[in-house]
């Protein structure tokens, strides 16, 4: 973690954990009603997401990050109203997108790496300079003028995560950030985000890197189906996806014979 930024302490010197409370929350896209009546509280230091595709992970990421605003029901941060925050929700949440070119804005890595330094107030020429020193604090000062479209998917997703450990938000939402990477920058992620300071979310399908958390929540059709331990919630989940392929591969031998 750098020392540029760093979120709110307890008197141990611990990250304050932020409280993000959903109640009765309603979100309606289109002719899609994604939650109807969510209710959830996120308030440990790790919490892994799982689910499905089209579950509801990613919306759920987008209510938290204020992309999206429920129709009904409230998401506050600490007691506080995220979606009336302004600008100060930059430094509540931070998220990481599936698909970093999704987010990606500048041509170089330090631009890109200065860019929520900006966006919190700090001049162009200083938000570079920190950069540019906290990318030699991890042994990649040569990346600070290489240009965006030179890295691989897995660099970019990269880029993504270290500009999110420099503007330190209070809490990190990661959706599928082990989807690109290597093996070994999957182990670098991972040692990354058991070192941050913040309260991390992590939404993935790769489950040996939740399995381990205290509390993982499944979210299935827009609700949750389970929420506690990890190894219990990823081990139903991983139950129940066997007990769905048994029975599609029944159905097709069924309709085959």
């Amino acid at each position: 973690m750098s020392e540029f930024s760093t979120p709110p302490r307890d008197g141990l010197g611990l990250a304050a954990v932020p409280r993000i409370a959903l109640a009765a929350v309603r979100l309606q896209r289109g002719q899609t009603t994604v939650f109807d009546g969510l209710d959830l509280c996120l308030d440990q230091p790790r919490i892994g997401l799982i689910g499905h595709n089209g579950a509801g992970k990613t919306s759920l990421f987008r209510l938290l990050c204020g992309l999206e605003a429920p129709a009904s029901g409230s998401v506050l941060f600490d007691g506080q109203d995220l979606h009336q925050a302004g600008r100060e929700r930059m430094r509540w949440v931070g998220m990481m997108f599936q698909n970093p070119d999704d987010q990606i804005i500048f041509p170089t890595v330090e631009e890109e790496l200065a860019l929520g330094l900006q966006a919190r107030g700090e001049a162009k020429r200083a938000a570079k300079a920190q950069a540019r020193a906290f990318l030699a604090q991890r042994g990649l000062a040569h990346w600070a003028e290489r240009a965006i479209s030179s890295l691989s998917q897995g660099q970019r997703q990269m880029v993504c995560w270290l500009a999110l450990l420099l503007a330190a938000p209070r809490c990190v939402l990661l959706d599928e950030p082990y989807a690109s990477l290597d093996l070994p920058g999957q182990a670098q992620l991972a040692d990354d985000i058991a070192a941050a300071p913040q309260q991390v979310i992590v939404s993935t399908h790769v489950l040996a890197h939740v399995r381990g958390y205290a509390r993982v929540v499944w979210i299935d059709q827009g609700r949750v189906r389970a929420d506690g331990p990890g190894e219990q919630v990823c081990a139903a989940y991983e139950a129940a996806v066997a007990a769905e392929v048994d029975a599609r591969r029944a159905a097709r031998h069924i309709y085959a014979g």
